[in-house]
């Protein structure tokens, strides 16, 4: 029978690296995720794993290609600077087509920005923070027992088509405390991987770099790499939808600002307002076509975000004019209102009568957005 047990979203992401079979932890201390290099320091020695806190960022996710190199499960956890200090291993990782699992506890900025919440990285984990044309996937967790579920789900993504996998949560989530059910039994089972640099005895060298200098020979490779993204394409777009059937408005929202619109939508639903929600669970790949869909059976839409405004530009490439798209956000830490978003929803901010969307840069309906 499977745990049941109460964990922070920091913790249970430590624990199911762990069931999910993680060799080798490397990590540097930042708030908010400390609880996960915390949680690992302790439980992968017992566990006669590799934990060691890095003397840098740098150091760590240099670690974790080197330990992938090798064949090995590998992760790292930090939070939004760290992770921006990561960005060069990151696309290293990618180029290299290792795996290798990143964490990002996201806090707000830019700069050094404080330790509250936030969720201004998201152009950052899908859109390449790094150097060159590579993708990550990218997992949202919106509970406690998401951050377990999805993290073993990472290592088992980030194998299968040999990419490095982000779990983008939240400070929120992060410290939020949840009943979650624990995976019991076997780690999940580790393919084979053919590839790795595991010494050369009886058998032909092999090579994994990043580095192509032959005229056409980078090309080529990044044709191959174009091609494992049209795979996760094609194959691992994930959401949830909540009473989509009917509605008329559609809230977008991931995570923890998607807890709170569905605050506001169950509110609305009472009120007798038909709105619905669409949830990415993966932000890349983005739920384009559904959306795409969705645009065609509703009169407008609103992105919720504790951001500026990130996500909500690929809802308008997916909906491209078909419906107003409305935003609503808070940054630097502040958590989107439920009572705000219902009074968004009540007002209709004003843009489906216009034909047009609310520009987040001015707060003011307009035709065209001024940037």
């Amino acid at each position: 029978m499977n745990a049941r047990v109460l964990m922070t979203g920091n913790e249970v992401i430590g624990e199911a690296a762990i069931r999910a079979g993680c060799d080798c932890y490397f990590g540097y201390p930042i708030t908010p995720q400390n609880e996960i290099p915390a949680y690992m320091s302790k439980h992968m020695p017992e566990k006669g794993r590799v934990f060691v806190q890095a003397e840098s960022e740098l150091a760590a996710i240099n670690m974790v290609f080197g330990a992938s190199v090798a064949g090995k499960r590998a992760m790292t956890t930090s939070s939004s600077p760290g992770i921006s200090l990561k960005m060069e291993g990151i696309s290293y990782l990618a180029a290299a087509r290792l795996p290798g699992v990143i964490v990002n506890v996201q806090r707000g900025g830019p700069g050094l920005g404080n330790i509250a919440p936030a969720q201004s990285d998201y152009f950052q984990a899908t859109k390449g923070g790094g150097h060159g044309d590579y993708h990550l996937i990218v997992l949202a967790p919106a509970s406690v027992q998401e951050c377990h579920d999805l993290t073993i789900k990472a290592f088992e993504l980030s194998d299968k088509h040999r990419t490095p996998v982000m779990v983008l949560i939240d400070g929120g989530i992060g410290k939020t405390m949840e009943p979650v059910v624990l995976h019991e039994g076997p780690p999940p089972r580790v393919p084979p991987k053919p590839w790795a640099l595991t010494g050369a005895r009886k058998r032909k060298p092999r090579f994994i770099r990043s580095l192509f200098l032959v005229d056409g020979e980078l090309e080529q490779h990044n044709d191959v790499l174009q091609e494992s993204y049209r795979r996760i394409l094609a194959e691992e777009i994930r959401y949830v939808e909540t009473a989509t059937d009917d509605c008329d408005v559609l809230l977008v929202a991931y995570g923890l600002s998607a807890r709170i619109a569905n605050a506001a939508l169950q509110q609305a639903r009472a009120d007798g307002m038909k709105v619905g929600l669409l949830r990415p669970v993966t932000l890349w790949p983005f739920p384009y076509g559904r959306l795409e869909a969705l645009s065609r059976s509703v009169r407008r839409m609103l992105v919720v975000e504790m951001s500026s405004g990130q996500m909500v530009e690929d809802v308008q490439l997916a909906v491209a004019g078909r419906v107003p798209v409305d935003f609503y956000g808070r940054t630097g830490g502040g958590l989107p209102l439920a009572s705000a978003i219902l009074a968004r929803l009540r007002a209709g901010s004003g843009a489906e009568k216009a034909g047009t969307y609310a520009c987040r840069h001015t707060k003011r309906t307009k035709k065209k957005c001024p940037r």
